[in-house]
């Protein structure tokens, strides 16, 4: 259920993140009985999984031999439905207060305000936006016909795109979206790539086979009308001549900036950008507040999904103490469980 913003809550969880293991969390609290609201600064769930690799297969979720980041999401969000979390998206946590009772009080810079005795950090890297060119004019194009990240593949077919960029995701989608464009051209300002020299390898194998018009050169200008572009001016690196290359559709992948946000602000200890926690609780130094997934740190951490759902699992049952301080909880199988299956209609 999404919320505008604006409006006050009260609830036992609030999850700042709504990638795959902030949307495991909501499951591991809801069988526990606790209910939860979810913010996150994107439009959509998912996180960095629906926002940069939608369509790109993960390979290491267990029992799935392959799954993208969008089914990965899909699947992860039927999951949680008998729980009916609360989205609160395209919103940022920006301020939180500890009340006389003991729970707290976060505000989002929307001016919606949840009350709950925990909350948890499922922040990924914090909050993340794409490098933008320093092209001018290029605020007019975007969404329109300049786009920073791929959501669906069907949206380029039979388009004259253009990527920029020499890292991971401009070779990932120059490979992946040429069986489907009308033409593709590759901008690099030099002729070294930081991407996995698999991928560098089957570009060159496109390149040599008149698939990709591998451009060594500068950026200087988007041309075209109407939020339309219709063609890119380049600038080559060694003679410093200036030409066209004609396209209608521009992806610029210069990677991201991770910010932690208002996090950095709330009097948590931080290392490296990372919150230390414990691994029995994967609780931070604030009391009720909690941190799992890849902005936690601990000795012996590994940035994977399947560490974060680990660490959903036993946040759960350390947070379920705040939410229900009168209460004993019960450890229970989701197989042999009759009142976990009802919650679940199974």
């Amino acid at each position: 259920m999404p919320d505008a913003g604006g409006q006050s809550h009260k609830t036992d969880v609030i999850i700042i993140g709504a990638g795959p293991v902030g949307l495991f969390a909501v499951f591991e609290l809801g069988l526990l009985g606790l209910s939860s609201h979810v913010i996150d600064i994107l439009d959509r769930p998912g996180g960095q999984c629906a926002e940069l690799y939608p369509e790109k297969p993960i390979l290491d979720i267990p029992s799935r031999l392959k799954v993208t980041g969008q089914e990965l999401t899909d699947d992860l969000m039927a999951q949680i439905e008998p729980f009916s979390p609360t989205m609160h998206l395209q919103q940022m946590a920006e301020k939180v207060e500890k009340l006389d009772s003991g729970h707290w009080r976060l505000t989002t810079d929307l001016g919606t305000v949840i009350e709950a005795p925990v909350i948890v950090i499922a922040g990924g890297g914090g909050s993340f936006t794409p490098k933008k060119p320093k092209i001018e004019g290029i605020d007019a194009f975007e969404g329109k016909s300049v786009f920073y990240s791929v959501r669906k593949m069907e949206q380029f077919k039979d388009k004259n795109v253009l990527i920029a960029g020499g890292g991971d995701s401009a070779l990932d989608w120059t490979v992946n979206l040429n069986p489907i464009v009308a033409s593709m051209t590759l901008v690099h300002r030099r002729n070294e790539f930081r991407g996995m020299q698999a991928t560098v390898d089957q570009m060159y194998a496109l390149e040599k086979e008149g698939k990709v018009n591998l451009q060594i050169a500068d950026i200087v200008r988007l041309n075209g009308d109407d939020g339309q572009v219709s063609s890119v001016t380049l600038k080559n690196k060694d003679t410093k001549e200036e030409y066209d290359v004609p396209c209608d559709t521009v992806l610029p992948f210069y990677g991201l900036t991770m910010k932690l946000g208002p996090i950095a602000e709330w009097g948590i200890n931080l290392e490296s950008n990372r919150i230390p926690v414990d691994t029995e609780k994967f609780e931070t130094t604030e009391k009720g507040i909690f941190c799992i997934g890849d902005m936690c740190t601990y000795p012996g951490k590994l940035k994977l999904i399947l560490s974060g759902f680990h660490e959903s699992a036993l946040m759960a049952h350390s947070a379920f103490h705040y939410a229900r301080p009168d209460q004993k909880l019960r450890f229970e199988h989701t197989t042999s469980s009759s009142s976990i299956q009802a919650k679940l209609g199974v």
